[in-house]
């Protein structure tokens, strides 16, 4: 009896005194431990969505000038038909194509009576773009 308990005394101080092993992904990597919280995650989720549609609102407005509408006649863009491919454009293509418009609109609200051909040349680009990305 003394011995089992000496045996029992061992294996158990053995047991307390190794470091802890975790359990391993079938990966054999570590466990992920989760960072942020569910939180965090839909507040992420919300800004990302609320961004992309400020990027679609931006280019439905800049369509929507009577200049830019003047420009995509004369040039044979159908106006009506770009509108429609924003709404199927991802966040990244997006975000490039709102930028664009940003800067068209900013050149185009810039005071001046007629419109450059380098503000001619990015409205027009801008809109074949947009139709470009679709068709693909």
């Amino acid at each position: 009896m003394r011995s089992v308990c000496s045996v029992l005394a061992v294996v158990l101080s053995v047991l307390i005194a190794a470091p802890r092993v975790q359990a391993r992904g079938s990966d054999g990597s570590a466990p992920q431990q989760h960072i942020a919280g569910q939180q965090v995650l839909d507040a992420a989720v919300s800004q990302h969505v609320q961004a992309a549609d400020r990027d679609r609102e931006t280019v439905r407005l800049f369509l929507q000038r009577g200049d830019v509408r003047a420009i995509a006649g004369k040039h044979g863009v159908d106006i009506r038909r770009a509108e429609i491919a924003v709404t199927a454009l991802d966040a990244t293509e997006l975000a490039s194509v709102a930028a664009q418009a940003r800067q068209a609109d900013q050149a185009l609200a810039g005071g001046a009576s007629t419109v450059t051909i380098s503000t001619t040349t990015i409205i027009i680009a801008l809109l074949v773009l947009i139709l470009i990305i679709v068709a693909v």
